[in-house]
């Protein structure tokens, strides 16, 4: 198959996509290209990209109608040189949407790409292109800076366009990020959003809404409904075209603090009035949904999967986990042995991040968590009962904690060094620093552990720290005592920024606010084996 020398698409992509353009159905004419506006398939939502590493991304984006996305990749913006591309069609099947891997990227590079539509019954109609951009990861030892946070459109917080929509992404975006990692909750599908909230000043908080975000998901449409509408607003948009995402989930993807194979009788449940018995049903349709609509890799060994190591140059891996699809029933988890009731990531996810991390050359290693490993977090809030994340309660570690404690015996028996946690889901911001000598279980190495949400969705906290790892709190800016669920007006809505400095090495941490305040910092020495 040959190629054209500044060309990276193969002849076939070429005829079937741009040719098509320029001959008449059978009739082998030359004929220009028909301009009917009204007829063209439009890109509704955008373009994503996502899981960038040195040589390869994923791109995604959403046609109106099913037609062909052909997608081209350059160097530079203009795309004097088109060096390479591919096509994928957009069909009702996925929703429309497309996602495709471009390979053979150069490293340390900013990378240009172009998505345009083509008409399928009539191949001579097509869309304006659209561009976005991304940069590939470094092969040397270049400045790398990121961002993280979690939780978008939460309890009811939904797009209010008179007050500049979910602006925090607009704050992301002023940092230049290399990529921005969201740690989770990337819908509340289990969350109404109403037409109108009254705030305590007496002013209303007015939200753009549609039919599917009206009531709690439960159809895979009402689930692609949800990014739907996230994927509305202006400052996600102008985001999502410049910054690529790593992207995970945590419980509100399906419904709240849900465990594989829940029965629905919790009385939250009751009160949204799910018609499925348990939570699996949900999960298969909430699955489909975020990978049709995430730009992450696909893994056909399991195609459910979300957890991944993605690697960001010599000096950065992330390890994304998955602390949801693998996790024992949601009780009081104070099992003293380990087995399938304690599991949290289970032991095909335990087992694949301990080879990842001992395998690992990069100076840090990043552990994305969609929970925190040291903030206690009830399960059901009606009755007080149980435990949602990993942390029990004061004392030895029992339950979910075994699976963690075995880890970072691990860590410290491997001699892993750097490793950060990083992770979202409570709320409000935060700084862990865990100290072996204050610990009950003292079998590992010093590490921190940031916290950083949510984007845009009510602010809660500060929860309780257990003592069992020994985590000490270094900061912590969460609402005032006696106030929760305060809306994204309140102002405390939090990302956080990490760069890391080629020619140190060190690892800088920022808090910040929604308005791209530094609220706290951190620099981190790496450790020398």
């Amino acid at each position: 198959m040959s190629r054209s020398p500044r060309s990276g698409l193969t002849r076939r992509p070429f005829l079937t996509g741009a040719a098509a353009g320029i001959l008449g159905s059978g009739s082998g004419l030359f004929r220009p290209a028909i301009s009917r506006a009204a007829d063209r398939p439009v890109l509704t939502h955008g373009l994503q990209s996502g899981d960038v590493d040195t040589d390869s991304a994923i791109v995604w984006a959403r046609a109106d109608r099913p037609c062909r996305a052909v997608i081209e990749w350059a160097t530079t913006e203009s795309f004097a040189e088109i060096r390479g591309g591919v096509f994928a069609d957009a069909l009702p099947e996925t929703d429309g949407t497309v996602k495709v891997a471009l390979t053979g990227l150069p490293p340390g590079q900013d990378v240009f790409y172009r998505v345009r539509l083509q008409d399928l019954s009539e191949p001579t109609i097509r869309a304006e292109a659209r561009t976005g951009r991304f940069r590939t990861a470094p092969a040397d030892r270049r400045s790398v800076s990121f961002c993280w946070s979690g939780d978008t459109a939460g309890q009811g917080w939904g797009i209010d366009e008179a007050r500049g929509g979910m602006t925090i992404y607009a704050a992301m975006l002023r940092n230049r990020p290399d990529f921005f990692l969201h740690s989770g909750d990337t819908i509340y599908a289990d969350g109404p959003i109403p037409a109108e909230i009254r705030l305590p000043d007496g002013t209303l908080w007015r939200n753009r809404v549609t039919q599917e975000v009206s009531k709690p998901a439960e159809t895979l449409a009402e689930f692609r409904g949800r990014y739907r509408y996230n994927l509305t607003d202006a400052n996600v948009l102008a985001m999502n075209a410049q910054v690529p995402i790593l992207a995970q989930w945590d419980d509100h993807e399906v419904t709240n603090n849900w465990w594989p194979g829940e029965p629905l009788t919790r009385a939250e449940h009751l009160r949204k009035a799910y018609t499925d018995p348990n939570a699996l049903a949900l999960q298969v349709r909430a699955s489909r949904a975020f990978h049709e609509y995430m730009p992450m890799r696909f893994e056909p060994a399991e195609p459910g999967r979300v957890y991944r190591r993605i690697a960001y140059g010599p000096l950065v891996d992330v390890f994304l986990l998955d602390m949801r699809s693998y996790r024992g029933p949601n009780g009081e988890n104070r099992q003293t042995a380990y087995g399938p009731e304690a599991h949290f990531l289970g032991p095909t996810q335990l087992a694949w991040l301990k080879r990842g991390l001992l395998d690992s050359r990069a100076t840090w290693k990043i552990i994305a968590a969609d929970m925190p490993l040291g903030l206690v977090v009830p399960y059901d809030s009606d009755r007080a009962f149980g435990s949602e994340a990993v942390a029990q309660g004061d004392g030895p570690p029992l339950g979910r904690e075994l699976e963690i404690a075995d880890l970072l015996r691990f860590i410290r028996a491997a001699g892993i060094r750097n490793t950060v946690w990083l992770t979202a889901d409570v709320h409000y911001a935060a700084a862990h620093y865990y100290d072996p000598n204050r610990a009950r279980f003292q079998d590992f190495e010093p590490f921190w552990e940031f916290v950083a949400g949510p984007l845009h969705a009510g602010t809660f906290g500060p929860n309780a720290l257990d003592d069992t790892f020994g985590p000490q709190l270094r900061f912590v800016k969460a609402p005032p005592p006696g106030q929760a669920n305060l809306s994204p007006a309140a102002g405390l809505q939090f990302f956080g920024h990490v760069a890391v400095d080629g020619r140190t090495e060190q690892m800088t941490v920022t808090l910040k606010d929604a308005a791209d305040a530094d609220l706290w910092h951190v620099t981190l020495d790496p450790v020398r084996a």
